[in-house]
């Protein structure tokens, strides 16, 4: 220690917490404006639509008339949407992040195809859209359906859900696995008994997460051609459906001020049901975390 010069330590430091409080405080002042630009928005959209949410917005169909309108098709229609979504992403994105984890050769091949998958992740939901309208509304004849919207939404979150899946089952231990090789148990039994218990918390909440992207995607609908307003509720798969974000988007792009707090009346409704969705991630991680 007699060779270290202290007062060029002590001026050092200094200069260090010096440079350290600014960037601090700069980091405090950025969040600060994102989280005061967002209480503005809400509170903008909650002093507009808040006069409009009623039991009667909630029963009544769309309406050129805004004191008329209602979101009951959208939400029913949502939520037919959903019920299409949720299993066929869930299912086809944990399979993959097994496969791709537990039973993949490690190699080039592998690689590359976690690659492309993780940039899918990042492409844009429009380009979803037009690959809903080559392959489900024109190559398979759907139409602009539920089955169609729901299969093209899949597609948009499929990417999340296989990475968040991938990250979780990676993050468990590798002596939790041995040990169950060491008392006999096959690989699939493993994968099922020990390692899909361990990983649901990010599993699910990663999914949750992605299914709350998609019921707020409003591009890859406007693409494959679902309708504005429609006057009746869906009856099956195949029958045409309109979604929250259409029927928000047809509202914001009329002329009269009214449609304006009704937008927002809808935006209201739209972020409970995504407030909701990530409530219940947090719950089941939280609830699973305490468990394994």
């Amino acid at each position: 220690m007699k060779y270290v010069d202290h007062a060029s330590v002590v001026k050092r430091m200094g200069s260090r917490m010096i440079v350290n409080k600014i960037f601090k405080a700069l980091f405090f002042l950025a969040t600060l404006f994102a989280l005061l630009a967002l209480g503005l928005l809400f509170y903008r959209i909650f002093i507009q639509g808040i006069g409009y949410l009623s039991l009667d917005f909630f029963s009544n169909f769309g309406s050129r008339f805004p004191e008329k309108a209602g979101i009951k098709a959208a939400l029913i229609g949502s939520l037919w949407m959903m019920a299409v979504v949720a299993p066929v992403s869930l299912i086809l994105g944990v399979g993959s992040a097994i496969y791709l984890e537990e039973y993949a050769k490690k190699g080039k091949i592998n690689d590359f195809i976690r690659m492309n998958i993780s940039n899918l992740a990042g492409v844009p939901s429009v380009v979803f859209g037009l690959l809903g309208l080559t392959i489900f509304v024109r190559a398979l004849a759907l139409g602009n359906s539920i089955l169609a919207a729901g299969f093209t939404m899949s597609l948009l979150i499929l990417p999340v859900i296989i990475v968040s899946s991938q990250e979780a089952i990676r993050a468990v231990p590798k002596d939790l696995r041995e040990a169950s090789y060491g008392m006999g148990a096959t690989k699939w039994q493993t994968i099922a008994r020990v390692v899909l218990p361990s990983a649901i918390p990010g599993i699910l909440t990663g999914g949750i997460l992605a299914l709350s992207r998609a019921i707020g995607e409003t591009a890859p609908l406007v693409v494959i051609g679902i309708p504005v307003i429609i006057q009746f509720l869906p009856e099956n798969l195949l029958s045409q459906f309109t979604a929250m974000p259409m029927q928000i988007f047809d509202w914001a792009k009329r002329p009269q001020e009214a449609f304006q707090s009704v937008a927002a009346a809808g935006i209201i409704v739209l972020m409970m049901f995504l407030l909701l969705m990530n409530s219940i991630a947090v719950f089941i991680r939280n609830k699973f975390q305490r468990r394994y």
